[in-house]
């Protein structure tokens, strides 16, 4: 082979080419369009490259020109040089920065799609666990949950006879006030949890005995860190095992089972916040309808009908009170409630699982109607405009109407209960006079109005914390309403003048040390009630004339009552 062939196939190749070897350029580098550059066009190859030399110039020519051309305008400030490793870990830091981001914007997107998915079903009953991570009973405690609860590993059941004294007296002093559930599906969960074989339990069902056992419990507590309350907290802490499927929406007993979680929850405010749970119940009770009787061809069961209304008047009780001690809004208003009083047959006497009759929970009837009388003067002063009432008479015609009503008791009432009404009408009636935007003016007779019935209630309070008798249902709520009591004693005292020395019997809760006395049980089961009645031990009160209230007479009709006790039954 020439080397002209040699040339060209050289050529052919560095252009990446098949070349032909054919002159004077060959076929390939013709169809490359390099036939200029084609060695087999030159006669030596030291030619093609002088050839190859003078393009190479050309182009640097070209370039030299145009930088100089740029060279004539304003030049940029120059980019520092940056070192590559410094580049690359600048980049790396970069990514990782999106990438977090990224996993944040789907964190926060799954849970707004999971609270999402909550609202919208509601009410539906295929909100499992496994269709999503967020459950309503993990929502419900994680914002209701102030410290967490012991963990129960280790910890037994009492035995039979000790669970069922519990139940016994959740029965006698609580049951009686709240029936939010059938007694017996209470007394068959019990058998079936101390049966000698194992039995499947609903998760329901589980929670009902061990939440009933914790309140039971905590209620009898009369120390922080007695027995009474460790085996309340152990009790709570075995029930929020079966959360998840107890609190699950679209059920009945998601209600119950909220209801008494809120119980419990006024009775230990260290581990939660009763005012998120009664919230909590309150929209689910409104969310199946609860708030509402059903038309008589839905639910023709009367026996039925009366347990809804009883679980719906329960939650009532529950936010009517929890509201009105933290001075809060309702979470729903009368205007939204069409609900009869269940039929007063309904509250008749029962068996109990040791063969001896209950006494009824007639006093729920009672309690019923009490909230809704609190309720009706409570909107009307704190959740109603500012605008001063017309006339200061309205606020006298509700105090007798609840005078009247507390005179129209039964003589049959269990002492715990009839103390714990007496109580509620004091409290009742100092709220109702207490100076706001819609009663700003007090006088004379309103102010000793209220510190009789303050130094009464204290009085009262007294003789209950200090008698050994465990018969009433008393939570941390009623220590906030001793406060509450003992600051408008104290305040009324400052204002009015010391009375002239008559003889009046002083009574115990108005010294020094009775004060000092009614603070005793509530300061030590609850301690957060010390902090903020220190500053009320120190102020001794002094006597003054108790007035008997003459009111004027009032109607037999009392629309917030609803129910005649004397005979009969709601109307409607």
């Amino acid at each position: 082979m020439s080397d002209g062939d040699t040339n060209e196939q050289f050529t052919g190749r560095s252009a990446k080419v098949k070349c032909d070897g054919k002159l004077p350029a060959c076929t390939a580098c013709e169809k490359a369009g390099r036939d200029n550059e084609c060695s087999a066009a030159n006669d030596h190859y030291v030619a093609a490259l002088e050839l190859r030399i003078e393009k190479m110039e050309r182009r640097l020519a070209f370039a030299r020109s145009r930088k100089a051309s740029l060279s004539q305008h304003t030049s940029l400030p120059l980019i520092p040089p940056t070192d590559r490793k410094d580049s690359l870990a600048n980049i790396r830091a970069a990514m990782y920065r999106k990438a977090a981001r990224s996993r944040e914007n789907s964190d926060v997107n799954s849970l707004i799609s999971d609270f999402g998915f909550l609202s919208v079903n509601a009410t539906t009953r295929d909100f499992e666990p496994s269709a999503s991570n967020m459950t309503f009973a993990r929502l419900v405690l994680a914002a209701a949950t102030n410290d967490p609860l012991p963990i129960d590993d280790g910890w037994q059941m009492p035995p039979k006879q000790a669970a069922v004294a519990l139940v016994q007296y959740y029965m006698s002093n609580i049951y009686c006030l709240y029936p939010a559930f059938p007694e017996t599906a209470l007394y068959n969960v019990l058998e079936h949890m101390y049966a000698p074989h194992d039995r499947i339990m609903k998760d329901s069902d589980c929670w009902l005995l061990y939440m009933v056992l914790a309140i039971s419990s905590g209620a009898q507590s009369q120390v922080k860190n007695d027995q009474y309350y460790i085996d309340g907290l152990y009790f709570a802490s075995r029930a929020l095992r079966h959360a998840d499927q107890a609190l699950m929406p679209g059920y009945t007993t998601q209600i119950q089972s909220l209801i008494l979680l809120t119980q419990y929850s006024t009775i230990d405010p260290a581990h939660f916040d009763s005012w998120h749970l009664i919230g909590f119940t309150c929209r689910a009770a409104i969310d199946l309808g609860f708030h509402q009787d059903p038309p008589p061809e839905q639910l023709s069961d009367k026996s039925l009908l009366d347990m809804r209304r009883k679980t719906f008047y329960c939650i009532y009780s529950l936010d009517r009170s929890i509201s009105m001690v933290l001075t809060r809004a309702f979470s729903f208003t009368d205007a939204a409630v069409n609900v009869a009083f269940p039929r007063l047959s309904s509250f008749s006497r029962r068996a109990s699982i040791t063969g001896q009759y209950l006494s009824g929970c007639e006093p729920a009837l009672l309690l019923f109607q009490l909230r809704r009388a609190q309720s009706h003067w409570y909107q009307l002063l704190t959740q109603s405009d500012a605008t001063p009432l017309p006339d200061s008479n309205f606020i006298w015609q509700i105090i007798g109407q609840m005078q009247e009503w507390s005179e129209r008791l039964p003589n049959t009432l269990p002492i715990g209960v009839r103390e714990l009404f007496d109580l509620e009408l004091r409290y009742s009636f100092v709220y109702c006079m207490s100076p706001s935007a819609k009663l700003p003016a007090l006088t004379d007779y309103g102010r000793l109005f209220i510190f009789e019935h303050a130094i009464a209630y204290l009085d009262h309070i007294y003789e209950i914390a200090h008698s050994g008798r465990n018969t009433g249902f008393y939570s941390y709520h009623d220590a906030l309403r001793v406060f509450f009591m003992a600051s408008h004693r104290r305040r009324i005292r400052r204002q009015c003048p010391r009375p002239s020395r008559g003889g009046w019997e002083v009574p115990a809760s108005t010294t020094s040390s009775g004060a000092w006395g009614v603070w005793s049980a509530p300061r030590a089961r609850w301690p957060r009630c010390r902090r903020p009645v220190a500053h009320e031990t120190a102020d001794q009160a002094t006597a003054v004339a108790a007035s008997e209230y003459a009111g004027a007479p009032m109607g037999g009709d009392m629309r917030w009552v609803d129910v005649n006790i004397g005979g009969g039954g709601p109307r409607g």
